[in-house]
């Protein structure tokens, strides 16, 4: 079965759209989202276009900063403060990766962790670890989401295998699914003999990005496979998984595209609307 995430995306976004109305309704502001966006790479404006497109379905009002591509740091983290100060606006977006003379970490670190709706920043991430309440990066948390729509409510000693370290998906990944009581293997484009991995996974997650690397004999019989890469390869789009062999395999899976991408983008919404609702109990 293959999970449809452009569906599990637009039921859920359609909830938010209602949760967003009730608060309007009574009086609350639409929860704002600010995306900046420095330089012209075509991906991250798609990507940004689709933020916003979303955010309006979803009555969340997206406000964007399209700067230069020679934006200063220093007029960069200028930005984010002003944003950070400023009580309309709910929740802050810099669209990755950035020009390669400034600091991402840098500027993921000046973002107010109660405003990082990307859940990037080093609070967020030691809070997550910390089994403490925070903003999850979107991809994993949709990840999440996507096994649960599929029936796989409950990972309790499950073997779960992570395939990726990065601090947006991997490691977060896995925390996700430690708190779910699965027993969670890292893996990664070194690990030896990576097949046996994750031959035996009950549930695969591959975020490595690297086409088709988890072959789709490797998948074991009745596993789920939650494919979180894109690669473009001969003018289409592959995921880290090869899709057609695995699906022989497993009990579920998600498509490249249509699985992970739709789910990161309403995981996004769901989290400035739950920062403007954080936001407005400290304020009382």
């Amino acid at each position: 079965m293959r999970i449809d995430g452009k569906a599990l995306a637009a039921a859920r976004r359609e909830a938010t759209a209602e949760a967003v109305q009730r608060r309007t309704e009574q009086g609350l502001p639409a929860p704002v989202l600010a995306v900046i966006l420095v330089g012209e790479d075509p991906a991250s404006q798609v990507y940004v276009r689709n933020k916003e497109n979303a955010c309006r379905k979803a009555g969340i009002e997206p406000r964007t900063w399209r700067l230069p591509a020679d934006t200063a740091q220093t007029d960069l983290l200028d930005l984010i403060a002003q944003l950070n100060s400023d009580p309309a606006v709910h929740g802050i977006l810099v669209q990755m990766p950035l020009p390669k003379h400034l600091d991402e970490q840098a500027v993921i670190d000046a973002i107010d962790p109660d405003k990082d709706v990307d859940g990037l920043h080093p609070v967020n991430a030691g809070r997550l670890a910390s089994g403490l309440p925070g903003f999850v990066p979107c991809t994993p948390q949709g990840a999440i989401a996507l096994l649960e729509s599929a029936g796989l409510t409950d990972m309790t000693g499950l073997k779960a295998v992570v395939v990726g370290r990065s601090v947006l998906v991997g490691k977060p990944m896995a925390q996700l699914l430690l708190e779910r009581n699965a027993t969670v293997t890292i893996c990664h484009s070194r690990t030896r003999d990576l097949a046996s991995q994750v031959k035996d996974a009950d549930i695969v997650v591959a975020a490595v990005g690297r086409p088709e690397l988890i072959q789709g004999d490797w998948i074991k019989d009745g596993a789920y496979v939650i494919d979180v890469g894109i690669n473009r390869v001969e003018g289409h789009l592959v995921g880290d998984v090869q899709t057609e062999e695995a699906e022989k395999h497993a009990a579920a899976i998600t498509p490249v595209p249509g699985g992970c991408g739709p789910m990161t983008v309403q995981m996004l919404l769901e989290n400035t609307l739950l920062a403007a609702r954080r936001q407005e109990e400290t304020a009382r």
